[in-house]
């Protein structure tokens, strides 16, 4: 039996994030796009205020898998999160290596995905201002799956090019530019929120400008329907964990990372909920079911939402505030997850291309390129299938084995130091179990999805077997 001792915080460079800045970054990268461009996906499965339970099942799931991580995370404070519970979970030379190792290879495939849904949602935005953008080019399908290119794509490809140029600098100089990038955030939600509240009281919006076409029938079981809006409400939480992978970077972890991550969960689910019924008493269900009526808008739902309310220039205001918030996200996350290759590199075990130059420059720049390079090419294809690949191979190869895991680590080692303790234990952690299982069974597609997670774990095991091979020799 492996024995697990709680870790002192070793920092793999000078700790210098503090709690405000720990939330700061984890609402930018929970936040980002995913709110406004995902309502139209949910309200197509769940029309009208009926909606809201599905952000609000997503918040409970999010505080349940939040303590998950809060846990492990005050217990193992090292950069790489996920990596480094896994590992010490299952066993650092066992299983544990294993798993931890595709935990870091499905990082390069889920990452980039993460940043190509910030980048077509900032494309989306873009387009309510400048439609050119969303005309013409070339489209088709691969391997099954839609891809478009057109100049919007290439917007989305840019700003991902942008972020990646920006994190190139130490920490300090990353957390000051997150502070106003958290800005424009809080003032994009802000306005909305307000206008909505203002239009609760009274304040009619300004009538379409034609009227909808009529809605399509739902051909979807009720269950499959929510669970299908439950894994983009889910998605639109992401993000609450972000600060874990940089565990090393903060100061007094052990307290801060629990405090940030169930702290942003409270705060960005009051924010949505407020947002939807906002938006949701302005623009009728409609409107939602019927994208061929308004096809240079229907992603801009923010946007349009302003625009009835302020007229023409509420509406170019919300827009430009979006792509903001959009492009804070990508900058959060390309942040967070370039640090897991990193440290699975520096611990031996993973692709030693990832360690060299980030130990040089105190940055994974190295773990930068990769991950932003593959984010470009995500911006290819659909919101929709970017979405859900990267829900459902999270939910198979991370959060399903870090839920798992805890509850087997507390009956195996009831005695371990642990910082912070699970409220109610054990109930988050079945609760969290059982919301990721029904998300996954329930969906209509979950056959496709299933067996792109498999390809995905076959590849990895196939190259995990191959490096064990390598591995007295020398490490790659």
């Amino acid at each position: 039996m492996v024995r697990i001792l709680r870790m002192p915080s070793q920092p793999d460079s000078p700790a210098q994030l503090s709690l405000s800045g720990a939330l700061r970054l984890n609402m930018l990268d929970m936040i980002g796009v995913g709110p406004f461009i995902t309502l139209p996906l949910v309200l197509s499965l769940l029309p009208g205020h009926t909606a809201i339970w599905a952000w609000l099942l997503a918040a409970v799931l999010a505080l349940c898998d939040g303590m998950v991580w809060a846990e492990l995370g005050a217990s193992f404070p090292q950069a790489g999160g996920s990596y480094q519970y896994l590992k010490h979970i299952y066993g650092p030379q066992g299983l544990g290596r294993l798993l931890a190792f595709l935990f870091a290879w499905q990082v390069l495939f889920s990452a980039p995905l993460s940043l190509a849904s910030g980048g077509i949602g900032f494309a989306g935005y873009a387009g309510y201002l400048w439609p050119a953008l969303h005309r013409g080019g070339w489209q088709g399908r691969f391997l099954g799956i839609a891809w478009r290119f057109n100049p919007g794509t290439l917007v989305a490809m840019g700003v991902v090019l942008l972020a990646l140029f920006l994190l190139f600098r130490n920490i300090r100089g990353i957390e000051k530019l997150a502070h106003w990038l958290w800005l424009g955030v809080m003032l994009a939600l802000g306005m909305m929120i307000l206008a909505g509240l203002a239009h609760a009281l009274g304040w009619h919006p300004l009538a379409l400008a034609a009227a909808p076409a009529p809605p399509p029938a739902i051909h979807m079981d009720k269950w499959a329907a929510l669970a299908s809006a439950l894994l983009i409400a889910t998605y639109d939480y992401w993000g609450y964990y972000n600060i874990c992978f940089l565990a090393g970077e903060l100061r007094q972890p052990e307290r801060t990372l629990p405090r940030a991550v169930l702290g942003s969960i409270a705060i960005v689910a009051g924010l949505y909920i407020l947002l939807n019924f906002g938006i949701l008493s302005v623009i009728p269900a409609a409107w939602f079911l019927a994208p061929a009526a308004h096809p240079g808008t229907h992603q801009a739902v923010a946007a349009v939402f302003m625009r009835l309310l302020l007229g023409s220039w509420g509406g170019r205001l919300a827009a430009l505030l979006i792509m903001w918030t959009a492009f804070g996200s990508i900058f959060s996350l390309l942040l967070g997850y370039s640090r897991v290759p990193w440290a699975a590199a520096r611990d031996g075990n993973f692709f030693r291309l990832f360690a060299p130059s980030g130990e040089t420059h105190g940055f994974p720049a190295r773990s930068l390129l990769v991950l932003a390079a593959a984010g470009m090419l995500g911006c290819l294809f659909s919101l929709t299938e970017v979405i859900a690949a990267l829900v459902v191979v999270r939910l198979l190869l991370q959060f399903l084995l870090q839920a798992v895991g805890l509850l087997w680590l507390r009956h195996r080692q009831p005695q371990t130091p642990r910082p912070f303790r699970m409220w109610l234990y054990p109930a988050p952690a079945w609760l969290a179990i059982a919301g990721f299982i029904y998300m996954l069974l329930a969906r209509p597609d979950f056959g496709r999805a299933l067996g792109g997670a498999a390809i995905i774990l076959g590849l990895g095991l196939a190259l995990y077997a191959w490096r064990q091979r390598l591995r007295p020799a020398a490490s790659s």
